[in-house]
């Protein structure tokens, strides 16, 4: 995410680094740096030129070049120019007094938006709430079914009239549906075009107008850059949306359309999409994605992901067995299911701070190797699991060819499973982790 934008600001950043003092000069060669990689990520021109302004601005006060740390207050600038660019603080949903809450789902074809409808619902379900989805695309083949499918997926029901009503008339009749049946959340997906005409927006302003959507999301495709942000002036001019989705933010290296959508439209960027799965979708944070393009990481972010996967009751049971010196293949396994949970290996690197993406691009995080260790794990009999001890040739041999495997992949993962098991058992002793406490700590980022 934003890699060749952080990259680029990195590389500005070292003209301040290399200087104890700065004068007006440095600042304005450096400045000229960052407006070009800011140019060079597809930000709008207007939004660089205003943003470019406001951090000169502050860049040349007496805090600055009279400072002993001249680099450090320079980038302190544009991170809280970056979080004020993006929205300052996080734009939560609207939830209606009076239920249910409207969320009318608006976009161009292919941004996502059916997708992103299904992720929404299944994330407030998890919270509590009662969703319905309505299919109101009765114009792209297989727009419903699609839509039903997700609903499947996340057991959430889908409202439909088949593609032969109007798409006003169904929206209409979902929040009656709605209404009777007490479902607190209504997600309409509306149809999409592949260009913006004034039919499409003549009916989307129909169906605001007969169900009075509490939010009108945007979805927009993060990775179409400067085009995201025309879109986003088009629809907020005609239907006055409240907010923007952003989707496919993983595989967008540039960050044009993030910076840009929330000065243009003056709308705010409320959920950002991180993937294909159906939980990849976050709360949009600017200040946690100032930090992520500099380079800083975001921690909260990271914490947030790990209480989502975090299940307490297994916890107290794994610490339970770590006292007891029973930990076994299955809790091994148990592990590694928790950390999937919490998403993709290389998002979650880039959200330690100190992670160097140089460093890290050309490092290739195996994802694959975790599913070798559950198919292996899972080739095993509930007894080999309990006491990996009686493994011997023939059923490690056994167990290679039912998880498609080599035994010497066998032989690694039982290594590795006993040397957690022995480093679990020092630290289950009291006296160990005393002695452990008495070490002085390395931290191991500068």
């Amino acid at each position: 995410m934003f890699q060749s934008l952080s990259e680029k600001l990195d590389n500005a950043f070292k003209k301040f680094r290399n200087k104890g003092k700065l004068t007006e000069a440095d600042i304005k060669a450096g400045m000229r740096e960052i407006k070009l990689a800011l140019l060079e990520a597809d930000v709008n021109f207007k939004v660089v030129k205003d943003f470019i302004n406001s951090v000169s601005e502050r860049a040349v006060g007496a805090d600055v070049l009279e400072s002993l740390l001249p680099a450090q207050q320079i980038v302190k600038i544009v991170n809280e120019e970056l979080t004020a660019l993006m929205g300052g603080t996080q734009s939560k949903l609207t939830i209606s007094p009076k239920p249910p809450t409207v969320i009318m789902m608006v976009g161009l074809q292919g941004a996502g938006k059916t997708t992103h409808a299904g992720k929404l619902a299944g994330m407030y379900k998890k919270q509590g709430k009662k969703p319905l989805l309505v299919a109101c695309d009765v114009y792209r083949p297989a727009a419903i079914k699609q839509l039903e499918i997700v609903g499947e997926k996340l057991d959430i029901p889908v409202f439909s009239m088949g593609d032969k009503i109007s798409p006003v008339e169904i929206a209409k009749e979902g929040l009656k549906f709605a209404q009777n049946k007490g479902y607190d959340m209504v997600f309409v997906d509306t149809a999409g075009r592949l260009h913006i005409d004034e039919e499409l927006m003549r009916e989307l302003q129909m169906i605001k107008e007969s169900v009075e959507p509490t939010e009108i999301l945007l979805t927009i495709d993060a990775m179409i850059g400067q085009d995201a942000v025309n879109v986003a002036k088009t629809f907020n001019e005609l239907l006055d949306i409240t907010g923007v989705i952003l989707t496919k933010l993983d595989g967008d290296t540039r960050g044009g359309a993030a910076l840009s959508v929330r000065h243009v439209t003056g709308k705010p960027i409320k959920f950002i999409g991180t993937g294909e799965k159906l939980d990849a979708i976050e709360p949009f944070h600017p200040d946690r994605m100032a930090s992520r393009i500099l380079g800083m990481g975001d921690v909260l972010s990271l914490i947030e992901k790990a209480e989502q996967a975090y299940d307490e009751k297994k916890a107290m049971e794994l610490e339970k067995k770590i006292r007891e010196s029973s930990f076994t293949l299955d809790d091994y396994l148990e592990q590694f299911s928790q950390i999937k949970n919490m998403g993709s290996l290389d998002q979650l690197m880039g959200m330690v701070p100190g992670m160097n993406s140089n460093a890290l691009k050309d490092a290739k995080i195996d994802e694959k190797a975790i599913a070798r260790t559950e198919a292996i794990i899972k080739s095993m009999t509930p007894k080999e699991r309990a006491k990996p001890e009686i493994l011997n040739a023939s059923r490690k041999k056994r167990i290679a060819a039912g998880s498609g495997t080599k035994v010497e992949e066998v032989n690694r993962l039982l290594k590795q499973f006993e040397q957690t098991r022995q480093l679990m058992k020092q630290f289950s002793n009291p006296k160990q982790l005393s002695r452990f406490g008495k070490k002085k700590m390395k931290i191991p980022f500068n």
